[in-house]
């Protein structure tokens, strides 16, 4: 774990899980949601379920443009919600400059941080991603290299996920919590 930046006190707190397609966003914001008692929202389900479609379908009949307009739609709801929320942020919506002012914004946010060949075996053939099609490891590298700067200007807190668990994680997180002076839990 690295701390990068100072984090900007939200009332109410939120908690913005950022990292690559394969970091671990999705299982440690569901534990991390479930320690704290805190909603849970992952950007791409709310997404699917708004939409009653896949990423995968609003990517090949709508394009690109419009999957990133829901994703936006969707960070600007969430970080602007009242109540303290664990939020997975979509891996690409760092790529606007509106939806990283609005993490910035939000709460405190975490990178969680995974080296190329985790990304790789977690994604497996990458099927249902549009962006990884055909050669998942080599996009990935690609995609990984580009997003990178951008999730160290905006993190509070770094975690390399590649060698810890999602529930190491999570304590690390209640404990940077719990220094900021949130009461936290059976812990506060």
């Amino acid at each position: 774990m690295t701390g990068t930046a100072p984090f900007a006190t939200t009332s109410p707190p939120r908690v913005l899980l950022v990292g690559m397609m394969g970091a671990g966003k999705t299982t440690t914001g569901r534990l991390l949601a479930q320690r704290l008692g805190w909603p849970y929202l992952d950007s791409d389900e709310v997404i699917e379920r708004e939409t009653g479609r896949t990423v995968a379908e609003i990517w090949k009949s709508d394009g690109e443009a419009a999957f990133r307009a829901e994703e936006s739609r969707v960070l600007a709801e969430a970080t602007s919600s009242e109540g303290a929320t664990v939020v997975s942020v979509a891996g690409g919506a760092v790529l606007d400059p509106a939806n990283r002012a609005r993490i910035r914004g939000g709460g405190l946010v975490v990178w969680l941080r995974a080296e190329v060949a985790t990304l790789a075996r977690r994604v497996g053939t990458g099927t249902g991603r549009a962006l990884l099609e055909g050669a998942p490891a080599a996009a990935l590298a690609r995609l990984s290299a580009a997003r990178a700067p951008v999730y160290e200007e905006l993190a509070d807190l770094v975690f390399d996920v590649d060698r810890i668990a999602p529930p190491r994680v999570v304590d690390s997180i209640v404990s940077a919590l719990e220094e900021r002076g949130y009461r936290v839990g059976d812990r506060a």
